[in-house]
């Protein structure tokens, strides 16, 4: 594996998990009140845009970090719809 995609494998891994605490509190406390559903659409779009050019390009770093932040995005949609 070549640096520069070990690199984006860690890379993946601290920003995608940037996305669990956010997550865990959503659930945790049934709340979603202060999120933005409109920036959480808009990113998820462009995870899913950034999940197909990384599977275009046949990079693992991109795939599994988008793969991993889009399922994480669309717990929190889903949190955002279900605790109104």
């Amino acid at each position: 594996m070549a640096s520069e995609e070990i690199i984006g494998l860690i890379a993946a891994a601290l920003t995608t998990s940037s996305f669990v605490p956010q997550v865990y509190k959503a659930w945790k406390f049934n709340s979603t009140k202060d999120i933005s559903m409109t920036m959480y659409l808009v990113f998820c779009t462009g995870t899913v845009l950034w999940l197909i050019y990384g599977i275009r390009i046949d990079s693992l770093s991109i795939v599994i970090a988008n793969a991993v932040t889009m399922l994480l995005s669309l717990l929190i949609i889903i949190a955002k719809l279900k605790f109104k």
